[in-house]
């Protein structure tokens, strides 16, 4: 059975702003004070995270769309209880509203309650979108 988990984040700034913020596959450690390092590979598919105390996960980029905004990626390697994990991260335009920024995946629970699995992808995005916020605001 697939998970799934889903964060959102209304921010005033132009969808073409944070895009250019959190657009690089790359681009993590430029917003996301949790990871450290992010190493690019196999021509910019692949990058290796290092997170503040130390722990490495390796994402690839599954697909990405510069019109619409977005890109999904799924997990090579990581800690989490979970496998067939693909995310998408997209920044949509509201006009004169600014922008929302949606963060979400799919997953299976591995050794985990879906619901375990679901709360710990939620509070990944909701952590790292209130670090976005807070570089918007700086």
């Amino acid at each position: 059975m697939t998970a799934a988990a889903r964060v959102t984040l209304d921010a005033r700034q132009s969808a073409d702003r944070v895009w250019r913020l959190v657009g690089g596959f790359d681009s993590l450690p430029d917003w996301l004070p949790y990871i450290a390092e992010s190493r690019p590979s196999e021509g910019g598919r692949l990058r290796t995270l290092t997170n503040a105390e130390g722990g490495v996960i390796v994402e690839r980029l599954e697909a990405f769309d510069e019109a619409a905004r977005s890109y999904s990626y799924s997990i090579v390697r990581a800690p989490f209880p979970v496998t067939g994990y693909r995310s998408t991260l997209q920044v949509v335009d509201r006009g004169g509203e600014g922008c929302r920024v949606e963060w979400s995946g799919t997953f299976t629970a591995d050794g985990v309650t879906d619901a375990e699995a679901a709360a710990l992808f939620e509070g990944i995005y909701r952590d790292g979108l209130a670090a976005l916020a807070e570089t918007l605001t700086t």
